[in-house]
């Protein structure tokens, strides 16, 4: 089992920057594929962005690319989603996930989900 621990959500007015870190359980963290999600009121839950173990990274939707970075610290067994430029339509609860599977960089299927944290961006 794998848990996974939200921190750095909260109010920002737009334009400003929030840094959403991840603490994960697991001796094999380094070889998780770690991504971010996350669900608006009335929307489905969505794909914001994934590293793979390697550090390759993905982002979508494009609404946030050039503005969203993801990446990881193995050592301290960390992901951060670095957020800037934020908008009114960020606003959303967003929740960190991790596959065990290093090959899959979809995260598709068989992820792990944190508890969530919100974060509100004000007009």
């Amino acid at each position: 089992q794998v848990q996974l621990v939200e921190s750095g959500g909260g109010l920002v007015q737009a334009g400003g920057s929030l840094r959403l870190s991840c603490a994960a359980s697991g001796r094999t963290f380094s070889r998780y594929t770690m991504g971010w999600f996350r669900q608006a009121p009335g929307k489905e839950r969505e794909f914001v962005a994934l590293i793979s173990w390697n550090g390759d990274t993905t982002i979508d939707p494009d609404s946030v690319k050039g503005r969203f970075t993801i990446s990881r610290d193995n050592a301290k067994n960390t992901v951060y989603l670095q957020m800037n430029s934020l908008k009114p339509a960020d606003t959303a609860v967003y929740y960190c996930a991790a596959n065990t599977n290093p090959y899959n960089t979809q995260m598709d299927r068989g992820n792990y989900w944190g508890q969530g944290t919100q974060v509100t961006v004000s007009p």
